[in-house]
């Protein structure tokens, strides 16, 4: 392995199981470029402009820039301090019979920023599987425990029940937000296309006679190469930078759902309601041999800290344009890009990991709701004794009181929760005493969770994966690295 290819080889596939990597890898950058040029050349050739069948073959054949190249280009680039040109130089050595023509009418943009758009596109596509197969594996967990009563907490104080599935199907709903963020940008992405130095085209009219028709056609033949269905008609010397602060955007929504997610995981995890897969030799701790650190959601919520900030840097950078362009975009976006979507991958491998093994605890979980319920059920023993003929008002009273007295034992004194008890053996409930057991189970107080999630999955989530599910996309990420 090279520095330059440091993920896959790619002469075998473009992408293998480090996809995203490879993506934004020099050797695809560079690599990009050349194909770039191939389809300026061949699109000039139709169009019946000089250019040779041996020139097109030679660039063909070397289309995928070699180890020995990026040498070349480097020591070119010190020399000349500019990238594109010495990729110029360093493809026409490799096929002298295209020297002449490589690159020809266009500026360092039609290379540059065309092929930032196929990264931005192809990116996406990479991520909208994984988001979509998360979703689906998170819609299993759910449905499994629909029905499972839990506290809910506001304030992070216990509160009226949900159920553990519920409690998922907030997370899904906001990742379904997030796959159609992502989806938008996807559709939203046009090529620059070939526009010339400000985005004129004149480079290309001189070329062609003063003829707009094939100026027209050259733009729509490289378009349709590079695999879009059509390219913006207005740019400037680049593509707008709000292009980026868009996608950045949709990203950096997602990197805030992981945080929620996370940070909600490490919580219950706390509670020792709820667990993400912990491997049977995994270490918790150097010192505490007993600890079950939440590590993978630490990672997550880490990763998508940095993720829902990175769209700061494609918002100022294009604020910050100058007229047609300006150079002061150039090195910023070379980071926050490739961080981006690697952030919003690594990120997606780690809930694709946590999703696919999250544990649940129903007795711990059972143990929780018991010690909190008493209080939870005075409302509807209050309303059970007004049916009785109770006045409401005092029934409330005599709850305050017993419930108060009992609160003291269990902050004062470390005891359990014993209202129901001193319920029992208060006279003023006679009248509901049989119809306690009734009135506390748990079932009783999760409302219509089971039937929401239910709801929730065939109208929303099933139809939001089905394109994924028809396409066989989520079996492709069935495999993904579990050992996160």
């Amino acid at each position: 392995m090279t520095s330059y290819d440091t993920y896959q080889d790619p002469l075998n596939s473009r992408y293998s199981s480090s996809e995203m990597k490879y993506l934004f890898s020099p050797r695809n950058r560079f690599s990009t470029w050349r194909q770039l040029w191939i389809w300026l050349a061949e699109s000039e050739k139709e169009l019946r402009l000089d250019i040779t069948d041996d020139a097109i073959q030679q660039m063909k054949e070397h289309q995928i820039i070699q180890d020995d190249e990026f040498d070349v280009a480097a020591k070119e680039e010190k020399k000349r301090r500019h990238d594109v040109m010495a990729h110029v130089h360093t493809f026409g050595v490799k096929a002298p019979a295209a020297a002449g023509i490589i690159h020809w009418g266009a500026t360092s943009c039609y290379c540059t920023d065309n092929a930032d758009l196929i990264f931005l596109r192809d990116g996406l596509d990479i991520l909208l599987p994984k988001l979509a197969t998360v979703i689906e594996k998170l819609s299993s967990f759910a449905k499994d425990y629909k029905s499972l009563p839990c506290l809910a907490y506001t304030h992070l104080q216990p509160a009226q029940l949900t159920t553990v599935g519920k409690r998922a199907c907030l997370w899904i709903q906001d990742l379904l937000k997030d796959l159609k963020n992502l989806e938008r940008a996807r559709e939203d992405l046009r090529f620059r296309g070939v526009k010339g130095t400000t985005g004129t085209q004149a480079s290309f009219l001189q070329i062609f006679d003063g003829n707009h028709s094939k100026v027209e056609q050259l733009d729509e033949l490289v378009t349709q190469k590079a695999g879009f269905e059509s390219a913006y008609i207005i740019s400037s010397q680049t593509y707008t930078r709000k292009v980026d602060a868009d996608v950045l955007n949709a990203l950096s929504s997602f990197g805030a759902t992981c945080e929620h997610i996370g940070q909600a995981i490490r919580l219950l995890a706390s509670f020792k309601e709820l667990e993400e897969p912990f491997e049977s030799t995994q270490i918790g701790s150097s010192a505490m041999a007993y600890k079950r650190n939440p590590m993978r959601s630490e990672r997550l919520c880490s990763l998508g800290r940095k993720l829902r900030n990175l769209n700061a840097d494609a918002s100022a950078t294009y604020a910050a344009q100058w007229m047609e362009r300006t150079l002061d975009d150039s090195a910023i976006r070379r980071m926050c890009l490739p961080q981006s979507f690697l952030c919003a991958d690594a990120s997606l491998i780690l809930l694709n990991n946590i999703a696919s093994g999250l544990v649940v605890y129903p007795a711990v979980i059972k143990k929780r709701v018991e010690a909190e319920l008493p209080f939870m059920a005075t409302e509807n023993i209050i309303m059970a004794l007004v049916k009785k003929g109770v006045s409401r008002q005092d029934a409330h009273e005599e709850i305050r009181v017993l419930s108060h007295e009992a609160g003291e034992q269990v902050k004062q004194h470390g005891k359990d929760n014993d209202l129901i008890d001193r319920i029992r053996r208060t006279s003023f409930f006679k009248p509901i005493i049989g119809e306690l057991n009734e009135l506390l189970k748990p079932d009783t107080f999760i409302g219509r969770c089971p039937e929401q999630v239910d709801a929730f999955y065939e109208r929303e989530v099933s139809k939001a994966v089905k394109k994924y599910v028809d396409a066989g996309s989520l079996k492709v990420q069935e495999a993904a690295e579990l050992h996160v």
